[in-house]
């Protein structure tokens, strides 16, 4: 049983598109999955509400409420956890983990932040002991819009390139996590087709392949390493 934890002590960085994203994927691929919602605010419960009952099944536990017992059937566990979480909170919380995914936001604060939970996270011990992983994703990169055509149209008559500028927004934490060896996984754009398929309780897998090419394509890296050994911790000896 596989249990992926999507987490990020600063709210808005899109854990639960990511988790009900991840869930959908496992689910079109004829596995058992269970999302375990932490937030109280229930995003991922309210969305597999809305799920269309002749989808692949994916099961729900609102787990800030009820205990999380997982059926030994269940071949993928994702795990929605709310922000803020830190301290003992925090430790309770990935322990219950293999594998962590932490998105973040291209924006210099939710950065920094980012930086600061994963040190906090490096304190609770478990990474240390190779009883995690965690990998990072850039979500919610925006392109092609006006305000970028513009910005690039500028940087160019001063012979800056707009996608070094853009791959520079990342250079410090990129940075930051090659030290610790944390990989920097994929990068997800801002896509309307996120929110077409959540106000549905759809993923985007769920979607006409021709509509989503591009946002399937950009997870493919992450939904690779998520099955590579890299993304499994070592078995304790």
């Amino acid at each position: 049983m596989r249990k992926i934890m999507l987490l990020n002590a600063k709210g808005g960085c899109g854990k639960s598109t990511l988790a009900t994203n991840l869930a959908s994927y496992y689910a079109s691929q004829g596995r058992a999955v269970v999302i375990a919602d932490f937030d109280r605010q229930g995003s991922s419960m309210e969305w597999l509400e809305a799920r269309p009952r002749d989808r692949p099944p994916i099961r729900g536990i609102a787990a800030w409420r009820d205990t999380a017992r997982v059926p030994r059937s269940t071949d993928y566990v994702i795990m929605d956890v709310p922000a803020g979480a830190h301290g003992p909170d925090l430790t309770a919380l990935v322990r219950r983990a293999q594998t962590l995914i932490i998105p973040v936001l291209p924006s210099p604060t939710d950065i920094r932040a980012a930086a600061h939970f994963i040190h906090e996270m490096l304190l609770v011990g478990k990474i240390v002991r190779d009883e995690t992983r965690v990998a990072v994703v850039a979500n919610r990169v925006r392109e092609n819009s006006s305000i970028q055509n513009t910005m690039e149209s500028v940087l160019n008559s001063l012979s800056i390139s707009y996608s070094t500028l853009n791959t520079q927004i990342y250079h410090n934490l990129e940075r930051f996590l090659s030290r610790l060896r944390i990989p920097f996984i994929a990068t997800l754009r801002e896509s309307q087709n996120y929110l077409v398929a959540d106000a549905r309780g759809l993923g985007i897998f769920d979607l006409t392949h021709s509509q989503v090419a591009r946002d399937i394509e950009q997870w493919e890296p992450l939904l690779k390493w998520i099955e590579s050994k890299r993304s499994i911790p070592e078995p304790a000896r």
